[in-house]
């Protein structure tokens, strides 16, 4: 298993980690953030985006479940936010395999909720608050 481990003293660290984070998992296009409510799963996919060249407003999909970000490279960035799924058959519904299937980037919040659908190639990110830092850990195999 791979690991690497940031600590983040301000939100102006952000976009070098998301960018260190995007290489370090290299052609890994599925990532799932872990963290509680306020932790800054959000913030941390918008720095993602705009390092993979994303101009649209980035925003929490909580309403909608997925949002469709568009790259400079025109390949699609799809943000999830399954916070408020009830069962898994919503995902269905909703043509969550697909999306994962795509060979785009997918970033999940809350994957906790689709638990057993994830069969792709992935990246975990763990993102805590610890005296007033944000730690980000990001692990795959």
């Amino acid at each position: 298993m791979k690991q690497r481990v940031w600590t983040v003293t301000g939100p102006e660290e952000l976009g070098a980690v998301a960018g260190e984070l995007l290489e370090f998992t290299g052609p890994l296009r599925v990532f799932l953030l872990h963290g509680d409510l306020g932790a800054g799963k959000t913030t941390f996919v918008k720095n993602c985006c705009l390092h993979l060249g994303v101009a649209d407003n980035v925003n929490s999909p909580t309403f909608s479940i997925v949002q469709e970000y568009h790259a400079d490279s025109g390949h699609a960035v799809f943000h999830f936010d399954l916070y408020r799924i009830k069962n898994q058959a919503e995902l269905f519904d909703l043509g969550f395999e697909n999306y994962l299937d795509s060979g785009e980037y997918c970033f999940i919040e809350w994957p906790e909720k689709a638990k057993g659908l994830f069969y792709q190639p992935k990246a975990d990110i763990f993102i805590t608050v610890e005296n007033g830092y944000r730690v980000i850990t990001c692990s795959y195999e």
